[in-house]
């Protein structure tokens, strides 16, 4: 997150809460569940909800073309 925050010029606060607190239906847009998405989904979603222009998709290397990886 601080990364984003450079690259954006937003603030960043981060704060910790227990994980009955997020299972309201205040939270119902779930971002990251698990280690299933990217960072750069991420960071696309981030963007969608500030309504900031999108990043575009990182380049693969030739190790992640051969190999398969994301």
């Amino acid at each position: 997150m601080p990364r984003l925050g450079a690259k954006y010029q937003i603030e960043i606060d981060i704060t910790s809460k227990p994980k009955d607190d997020y299972q309201t239906d205040e939270y119902d847009d779930i971002v990251v569940e698990g280690s299933g998405v990217s960072e750069h989904e991420v960071e696309v979603c981030i963007c969608r909800k500030l309504r900031l222009p999108e990043p575009n998709p990182p380049q693969k290397g030739i190790l992640s073309c051969l190999f398969n990886t994301d």
